[in-house]
Order: C-alpha cells, then structure tokens, then sequence
C-alpha cells in the first residue's frame, strides 16, 4: 500500500486540488482490487462511465455530486455512497472534493449497506456502554472492510496485523500504540500499519473507526 506507515496523516490535507484539475493517486492494486485518493478542484468533474463492480466513495471535504443519466446523489464531507454497477456513473463538483474510492467486488456485503445510498460509515453503528462493536462491511479473499465503535476507556489489546491496514478515524479520539510508541488520532484522521505491525487501540473519549485491510502478502 503505497502510503506513509507508523504516522498519524490526513487524507484531505494531503491531497489538496490543483486549481482546473482532477488528481488520482492509486495507493493498492492487487489484481483486479484497488484503493485510490482523488481531488477534484472547482467545477471539475470524471465523466459517467459503466462499471460491472460497486466503488464506496468516502468523502474527506468539500461536496460533490455522484450521477447518473437518471439520478443525482449529492455527498458532504464524511458521507459514502456504493455506486450502483453496470450503467453509467460520474462525479463533479462546483466546490471541490477529496474522497477515497474503493473497489468493493467478489465480496460478501453487509444488508445495512445499499447500492446508491447516501450515508455516514461514522451511523451504521452505535455506540454501547462498555463495549467494542465490530461491523464486518464487505470482504473478499484480498480485502476486508470494518467499522469498529469502542466506548470511552475500551480498547485492543496489543495485537499483529496479518495485512497492512488503513485507520480511517471517524468519530472522537483515541490512541493507536504502533511498534512501542502511542499516537493520538481523531476524526479525520489517518493511520497504516504494515502487515505483521503489533498495535493497539484505546479510546480516549468514545471513539469510531473503519479499518480497510490488505488480505495478502
């Protein structure tokens, strides 16, 4: 994965748009599986074209609309939408737009997630009392997508990835401990670690996460 491994980063901070343009920059590959940053500047757009896969497209800043010859789906900062697959889709903005596109195929999908819906990954799961909850959201053999909940003074264990992973910070604080050293996160923030990294979690105040995992060496 082709991001900075054991520091805290933002995603939008760090790929800020060139006025005029459209930038993409690819982060994992893997056969037919991919992970790409994009920054659309000032009414820009990527023209509709047809897909026989979903994308979830994760909103960072700005706004922008997602379409069809048929239907608009507008998106804020911190809203997804799955695309819908085989008709075509594009995206713009009148603004501008940082978001994160991934390819969600030979998956299994959680049911509370449906093609061309707009929604916040930060709702899809409550916070309880004393307790962790884990969202298992779409996973094939190569990728696994999770959103995690943990209340104020829960946490991980120290524990080893068996792929390296993506931190998207999504509600509240907490801390990741990576290789011996803790770092602070909040919403909006990011965090990899490379396969094998031992980590931990702790929530610092009620704290919600996604982690986006690479399943293979």
């Amino acid at each position: 994965m082709n991001e900075k491994t054991g520091a805290v980063f933002s995603i939008a901070r760090d790929n800020q748009p060139v006025a005029g343009c459209t930038i993409s920059k690819e982060v994992y590959a893997g056969g037919q599986d991919y992970i790409s940053y994009f920054s659309l500047a000032q009414e820009t757009d990527i023209s509709a074209e047809i897909y026989g896969y979903h994308k979830l497209l994760i909103l960072h800043e700005g706004s922008m609309e997602v379409y069809t010859d048929k239907q608009i789906w507008t998106l804020n900062e911190g809203e997804a939408v799955l695309t819908p697959t085989d008709i075509p889709v594009g995206m713009r903005t009148g603004t501008k737009a940082i978001y994160t596109e991934i390819s969600i195929r030979r998956n299994t999908m959680n049911n509370a997630v449906k093609a061309g819906e707009v929604f916040k990954l930060a709702e899809l799961i409550p916070y309880q009392d004393g307790k962790i909850i884990n969202m298992d959201f779409a996973h094939n053999e190569k990728m696994k997508f999770v959103i995690m909940s943990f209340d104020e003074g829960t946490g991980l264990a120290e524990h080893a990835a068996p792929g390296e992973a993506l931190i998207f910070a999504l509600d509240g604080k907490g801390v990741i401990g990576y290789e011996g050293k803790a770092y602070p996160i909040q919403a909006g923030e990011n965090f990899k670690f490379a396969a094998g990294g031992k980590h931990w979690v702790k929530a610092d105040s009620r704290f919600k996460m996604a982690l986006l995992m690479i399943l293979e060496g």
